[in-house]
């Protein structure tokens, strides 16, 4: 008979642990691209644009698993530095978001800022660590993600 390897049980809160986690490495980046007046935050919402730009406030929320209020409060000081257009839509009750040229701009120079912060991160803890930590992270969101449409669905 093979002996079982005991699993060593959670210790603490795991919605504490994982804002530990979150704070240290946030603060981390958001040294790192400080000089560009920015914080992960909204780099990560230029980034989302770029990427699904032009792009409907609401799809853009639900690919940042956000509330449309916190995207819409979100996107004001983007728009106020004029990196973000928030324009009309297809229809008349629709809007789409997109970046400026200077938004553009903007994102480049915190990417290679960002860049470098990534690499030191990946350096710190080990590249084989960083791979596992997102593999686990993917997986629990997954697993969370369908509890949530579970839930939705009535069951």
């Amino acid at each position: 008979m093979t002996a079982k390897t005991p699993t060593a049980a959670p210790r603490g809160c795991t919605n504490f642990k994982l804002r530990q986690i979150t704070r240290t490495v946030s603060r981390r980046y958001d040294a790192a691209i400080a000089s560009t007046g920015l914080k992960m935050t909204q780099y990560s919402l230029l980034s989302h644009i770029a990427a699904m730009e032009p792009v409907r406030p609401s799809d853009l929320a639900a690919k940042m698993n956000l509330e449309v209020s916190t995207l819409s409060r979100n996107l004001q000081p983007l728009i106020a530095q004029g990196w973000v257009d928030l324009g009309p839509g297809p229809d008349a009750r629709s809007r789409l978001v997109a970046l400026t040229e200077p938004g553009r701009a903007k994102r480049a120079e915190v990417q290679r800022l960002w860049k470098q912060a990534q690499l030191q991160l990946n350096d710190t803890l080990g590249v084989e660590r960083v791979a596992q930590l997102h593999q686990l992270i993917d997986e629990c969101l997954a697993v969370l993600g369908a509890d949530e449409e579970g839930e939705s669905d009535g069951e």
